[in-house]
């Protein structure tokens, strides 16, 4: 969660001068220069790649949802950002219901409500509880969700995939993905940035091994509301960095967020 944080906090302020689809590009291809000695070590499991198009369709949902969300952080308070992000899991869900036809227990449908509805509190209309909000940015965490719950779905349907496979189709597609459009807009770097772009590609690499390390070590039952702290560092980073201050609207819609992340979680199927 403190590496996400910090490289959120290097996204947005990087993304004042610097394209989100430029940075989407360099976080991968960074992140990729990281993983190739261990995606050398454990070459053998690429032969046993089960779907490489769902793994692509997966990607693909990954490079909109990224590139969104890069693009909301530079217009939005961190705080919001990943409050917005706490919806993903219930839309996951609604898309189960409606694409695989999986079935929605009356918990989770309120778990659903009560998330959305703690959202809608964080950013009123024209002003949130952390200042004006653009509709351009709203847009694009809400967007970001839905891709990244389309993701979800596609990860979902490969569980039995290999860990390796997984990292390097992501990390490599997102290259692959952004790598047009990124050129298409880029912005020569300035000897400034460089350490600044470096680390993001770092910390997000780590973060994600760190994360598939942590699901494979322990139960999702025990992580997952461990995920909740990081809209404590968020708030966090965003009043220190950012001047950014949560007052009583923000704190109650995020406990409504949190709430129904919760409700939605203890409900799920087993």
């Amino acid at each position: 969660m403190a590496l996400v944080t910090c490289v959120n906090v290097l996204v947005k302020l990087q993304g004042q001068s610097l394209p989100a689809l430029q940075l989407v590009f360099l976080r991968a291809l960074i992140g990729l220069v990281v993983i190739l000695p261990m995606v050398w070590i454990r070459r053998d499991e690429l032969r046993r790649m089960a779907a490489p198009w769902r793994n692509a369709c997966r990607v693909a949902c990954n490079a909109a949802a990224l590139s969104l969300n890069f693009y909301a952080l530079t217009l939005l308070p961190l705080a919001l950002v990943n409050a917005v992000g706490f919806t993903r899991p219930p839309v996951a869900m609604l898309l189960a219901a409606l694409l695989l036809g999986e079935r929605i227990a009356r918990p989770q449908w309120v778990g659903l409500v009560l998330g959305l509805g703690g959202v809608a509190i964080i950013a009123a209309p024209g002003q949130s509880a952390l200042g004006p909000v653009p509709l351009a940015g709203l847009g694009a965490a809400a967007l970001s969700v839905v891709f990244g719950a389309m993701a979800t779905i596609q990860t979902r349907a490969l569980r039995h995939e290999s860990t390796m496979v997984m990292m390097l189709f992501y990390t490599a597609g997102l290259c692959l993905f952004t790598g047009g459009p990124a050129l298409a807009l880029w912005v020569p770097l300035a000897p400034s940035t460089w350490l600044p772009v470096l680390a993001i590609g770092v910390l997000a690499q780590v973060a994600q091994l760190c994360f598939l390390r942590a699901y494979r070590a322990a139960p999702a039952s025990l992580l997952s509301p461990v995920s909740y702290v990081s809209l404590l560092f968020a708030t966090a980073a965003g009043w220190i960095v950012f001047a950014e201050r949560p007052g009583l609207a923000f704190a109650g819609g995020a406990g409504l967020v949190i709430l129904g992340a919760a409700l939605n979680f203890r409900a799920r199927p087993k």
